[in-house]
């Protein structure tokens, strides 16, 4: 997903950050008595030809009955919402048996091949990966490093995606360390084990010279930051920071849903992948400048509180997942873009912003949705279904005035869906409490994702009545009613567009307080402000 937040001085910033949304309908990270009894798939990965960036992999595979085994290997990698064809990085394909004897095998279809058991107990296949791209979404090899990402690399079983796996990285020789958000084979170098394949598949690894930074823990859970080239920065107070996220980032849900967290620093660059108990980031220390400082804790609370939402708060397309065409949702504007609207919240509770830092962050988001001309031709909703097709931040090129992005338009109603929820229940409640109740209803009473009619029954239920207006700008391209529900908070905002040579140019959406709010009014800024009325 692309992570979009406004730096100092209104500078806008943008970061690649793909969410990998992988299927957690099924049991979750913790190995289950069904799985440990299944024989994993074994892959061990080596990299060894860094000068031609070529990862080898050999699968070995113990089939049950069956004349002949389809392997395949995702098309896309979640939460990058177009086709990568990571087939095509396939070269060298082979299958043999444990006895060596060569297997028949074809290519069947763009993403698989079906190997010839023939009385092979075990199926070995040995096949090479060329990269070719540093890129958040793709796996790449050099001298220096390696970073798997597991979709493009491990190929499954059709129809065997619950199976368990081992994975056994072997680094180039100069390396000592591998990082990864999957759990370590006991008494074992360099082997991690997965329950079944979404987890895999959610699970990147980073191979190289690395360093860690001093962990922290939370409610006695254990979270490191060990990254490639992370340069030279105040790592002390880096690490306090990231603490606070993770400290209120939980304190808002109230669980910590996995027994150990990994921050993965994959290199200089743009992007971010977070998954069910780590996220890779792109990182350089020696870009944290005082404007770089803030934008990196954003960039971070944003991929940590998606563990949350879009993980495990979840629009019921995205998981299980159907690896060859991907999944279609309207509700990327709840995933994508709640979690825009939560960054600064967070952040304001670690005081790492002030109040007016956060309401301009929430007015940038404003201006730039109404002064787009695609507001009046797509819906939020179609933006969130289309972007396979539109990409995250919409079209580009002649079509650029016809799409807006979830990433803009989700954060702005969700600060008015935050209002008005407060407005309703004279702020007994708030949007936090229906994040709250869909992780709990759903996930954790029933380990699926939601529904678009449950998902407004929960909203409404939290209101306490119907929220026919709110959901109408997510169904239309309505213009909503700032000042209304802003006045909830007892804030202003100016929507009339300034005059320029006679002609009506850019709405400012400037926000103020109102010079004597009630009492309500009072209490609701207070409370979402995370402070005092300024």
């Amino acid at each position: 997903m692309l992570c979009l937040f406004t730096g100092a001085h209104g500078t806008r910033i943008l970061f690649a950050c793909f969410c990998f949304i992988i299927s957690i309908s099924i049991p979750g990270i913790l190995q289950t008595a069904a799985a440990a009894e299944k024989e994993p798939v074994r892959f061990t990965v080596s990299m060894d030809s860094t000068a031609a960036h070529t990862f080898h992999v050999t699968v070995k595979y113990k089939p049950e009955a069956a004349d002949s085994i389809f392997f395949k290997i995702p098309d896309w990698t979640p939460g990058y919402y177009q086709l990568m064809d990571y087939a095509g990085g396939v070269r060298n394909f082979s299958a043999k048996s444990e006895k060596g004897k060569k297997l028949a095998w074809h290519r069947a279809g763009k993403t698989g091949w079906t190997v010839g058991r023939k009385d092979a107990r075990i199926v070995i296949l040995d096949y090479d990966v060329v990269t070719t791209r540093k890129f958040v979404a793709t796996s790449y090899l050099d001298d220096e490093h390696g970073y798997i990402t597991p979709a493009g690399i491990f190929m499954y079983v059709s129809g065997k995606i619950d199976l368990p796996a081992e994975v056994t990285i072997r680094p180039n020789k100069a390396w000592q360390n591998v990082a990864t958000g999957l759990d370590s084979a006991a008494g074992k170098k360099f082997v991690y084990t997965a329950s079944n394949f979404d987890i895999l598949y959610d699970s990147p690894i980073l191979a190289g010279n690395l360093e860690e930074l001093p962990r922290f823990y939370v409610k006695g859970i254990p979270h490191r930051f060990i990254g490639y080239k992370l340069g030279n920065f105040d790592k002390i107070k880096f690490m306090a920071d990231v603490q606070k996220i993770v400290e209120k980032s939980s304190a808002l849900i109230g669980d910590l849903p996995y027994k150990h967290y990994t921050f993965i620093a994959i290199g200089p660059g743009q992007g971010g992948i977070e998954h069910l108990n780590s996220t890779t980031i792109s990182f350089s220390g020696e870009q944290l400048s005082s404007r770089g400082w803030d934008g990196m804790m954003g960039f971070i609370a944003h991929e940590y509180f998606h563990h949350y939402n879009v993980k495990r708060i979840r629009p019921v397309e995205l998981g299980p997942f159907d690896y060859d065409r991907g999944s279609k949702t309207n509700m990327l504007w709840v995933s994508e873009g709640l979690t825009v609207y939560y960054e600064p919240i967070i952040l304001k509770e670690c005081g790492l912003l002030t109040t007016q830092q956060m309401l301009e962050k929430y007015r940038q988001q404003i201006f730039n949705i109404e002064n787009k001309p695609g507001r009046l031709y797509q819906t939020l909703a179609q933006a969130s279904a289309e972007t396979w097709s539109d990409g995250p931040f919409g079209r580009t090129g002649d079509a650029v005035n016809k799409t807006i992005s979830y990433y803009q338009k989700g954060p702005v109603i969700g600060l008015l869906f935050d209002f008005a929820i407060r407005h309703e229940t004279r702020n007994k409640k708030s949007l936090d409490d229906v994040m709250r109740a869909l992780y709990n209803d759903f996930y954790k009473a029933k380990n699926r994702g939601f529904t678009e009619q449950e998902l407004r029954q929960t909203f409404e239920k939290v209101a306490g009545k119907p929220l026919d207006e709110l959901f109408s700008y997510i169904y239309t391209t309505n213009v909503p009613d700032y000042k209304k529900y802003f006045a909830y908070a007892g804030l202003q905002i100016e929507t009339s567009a300034a005059l320029r040579d006679g002609k009506e140019g850019e709405k400012p959406f400037t926000i103020t307080p109102m010079a004597s709010p009630d009492a309500l009014q009072q209490k609701i800024f207070t409370s979402w402000s995370r402070s005092s009325p300024q």
